[in-house]
């Protein structure tokens, strides 16, 4: 009997233990406000990450951990997504991405038009598919994780080059081959830019064709539309069209309507994309904080020149028949988009750089002694490139009024930079467009609720493209996580002074690895090739 009672004691005292027991976790973050992702009102309360994975999401609760951070006074939020970022290279460069990091982005997504893989002759040696190169970037050492959409462009090119024309049937199952094997290897769908060349030599057509390969594998369509000025609507129209009849999710990339003559258009691009979504199509769109857009002097030179590709190029516009066509649609670009509005910021030469780098079309036309339109064309044969430029395009109006689109998400379309070269300049979007959301916009102008900040920097995009167990503060979610300082968060770069990292962010985790602690890079990659809904594996 005495060995019974004994017996259930123990049992008792076990049970006991077991209940007030405090559980374990690797970091735990408490007395913060959590903004969870979702839109919902934010609390103050205990965050608990273990491994790669948050444990714990919720009202106060302690934790026995390796490392706690008091959070009082701090939001603690999500990792913010880049919707199109343009750091495949500059990451292969510098892993770091402290321009995005500091901003609180733990993931870029690539693809807009292009994307790094398939490239080669599938049948040699050098040949790299879609999946090799994501892995690649992957295995190179990342602070964020990656993910990328399958280049329209980059099939085309693949399978029939630089010629504008019609894809023949043949070409056009290759082609849908190249998507379902990309799919498969992870991309997130198809991503096209209708304004480049060869993008634009794409058809409505072909581009249905390629996305009803996309929807069988749960993906989605992004999308540059074909134009976004005075026939945005036209372009609107074509982009509903693809996702009607492909029968899939589809994005607008940097949501706008450009150029001053057509900013009234704006209203019309809102209430037919609502429009469109009141009739059960699934339409997203995304944008950079900025009145300005980048791109090269290509934004104001037709495509028809281009054709053949780069050398091709600079070969037609020097050639006298060619160049005097090319003169006169110029000159109808820049009757919409005046030269004083096109700043010049990159150079593949130095000494073109040294001259003219900071100068707009007017200012170089100008030293030159030459009309806007014959500067543009001589600038770019002797640089040899598209020479990057700022194009002031855009209202804030405008600005505010999209901000404000409750299924709107955000992008830098840019790079992610760390340690640029001396000499080197970009638009101020690299530096702040995601941390304007939740500073200029969200606290300064109060815009928008900062539980909405961070959804439409989160949750939403995370939603939008089909990922799992990312972009909310819930258990068993993957730990990518942000902790920032409402009262301070904000933009420094300018214009005039681009690189200036944001500042307010003081710490941010990837995979539950710290990757930066009181603003400072702990030197840790755990990013990952995070895969689109289609791929057989999508950790």
């Amino acid at each position: 009997m005495t060995a019974k009672i004994n017996l259930f004691l123990s049992g008792l005292l076990l049970l006991l233990y077991s209940c007030n027991s405090i559980p374990a976790c690797d970091t735990v973050i408490q007395n913060a406000t959590l903004y969870d992702g979702t839109g919902a009102p934010a609390y103050i309360g205990t965050l608990a990450i273990t491994g790669d994975k948050i444990q714990y999401a919720g009202p106060p609760k302690s934790f026995e951990a390796k490392k706690t951070i008091d959070g009082s006074g701090k939001a603690v939020a999500p990792g913010f997504i880049n919707m199109l970022s343009w750091g495949y290279n500059s990451l292969l460069k510098d892993g770091r991405s402290l321009s995005d990091l500091k901003q609180g982005v733990t993931l870029e997504v690539f693809g807009e038009g292009t994307s790094a893989g398939p490239k080669g002759n599938p049948d040699s040696l050098d040949y790299i598919s879609f999946g090799q190169a994501m892995n690649k970037l992957a295995d190179n050492k990342v602070s964020p994780n990656v993910a990328s959409f399958l280049g329209a462009a980059t099939v085309r090119i693949q399978h029939i080059g630089f010629t504008n024309r019609k894809a023949s049937d043949k070409e056009l199952l290759a082609m849908q081959k190249t998507v379902s094997r990309a799919m498969e290897e992870g991309a997130m769908g198809i991503g096209s830019s209708l304004i480049y060349a060869p993008g634009d030599y794409a058809d409505t057509e072909e581009l249905i064709a390629l996305n009803k390969v996309v929807s069988k594998y749960n993906g989605m369509y992004i999308s540059h539309i074909r134009n976004e000025d005075y026939r945005v609507m036209e372009a609107l129209e074509e982009f509903i069209t693809i996702a009607k009849e492909a029968k899939l999710p589809a994005e607008v990339y940097h949501l706008k309507a450009s150029r001053k003559p057509n900013w009234h258009l704006l209203d019309s691009i809102i209430q037919r994309i609502e429009s469109a979504r009141e009739n059960g199509l699934n339409i997203t769109a995304d944008m950079y904080t900025y009145p300005a857009s980048s791109t090269g002097l290509t934004g104001v030179i037709p495509t028809w020149v281009q054709e053949g590709g780069h050398e091709a190029w600079i070969n037609r516009m020097q050639e006298p028949v060619a160049r005097k066509r090319l003169l006169e649609d110029i000159r109808k670009e820049l009757s919409q988009q005046p030269p004083e509005g096109i700043l010049m910021v990159g150079f593949n030469t130095p000494s073109m750089a040294e001259r003219y780098q900071g100068k707009t079309i007017a200012e170089a036309s100008e030293m030159r002694k030459q009309s806007p339109e014959e500067t543009i064309i001589d600038l770019i044969i002797e640089d040899d490139s598209r020479i990057q430029c700022i194009y002031f395009s855009m209202s804030e109006e405008n600005i505010n009024k999209k901000i404000q689109l409750p299924w709107m998400s955000f992008c830098s379309d840019a790079g992610s930079y760390s340690a640029p070269e001396e000499g080197f300049r970009t638009h101020p979007r690299a530096y702040g467009s995601f941390i304007r959301v939740l500073g200029k916009f969200s606290r300064d102008e109060n815009l928008l609720s900062l539980e909405e900040a961070v959804r439409k920097l989160s949750g939403m995009p995370a939603a939008t493209l089909g990922i799992k167990n990312r972009g909310l503060l819930k258990a068993n979610y993957y730990g990518d996580v942000v902790i920032f300082e409402p009262k301070t968060v904000g933009d420094n770069a300018t214009f005039q002074n681009p690189l200036q990292f944001a500042n307010g962010i003081e710490h941010v985790w990837v995979n539950g690895t710290a990757v930066l602690t009181n603003g400072e890079h702990t030197g840790s990659f755990p990013g990952r090739f995070v895969k689109g809904p289609g791929a057989s594996t999508n950790p």
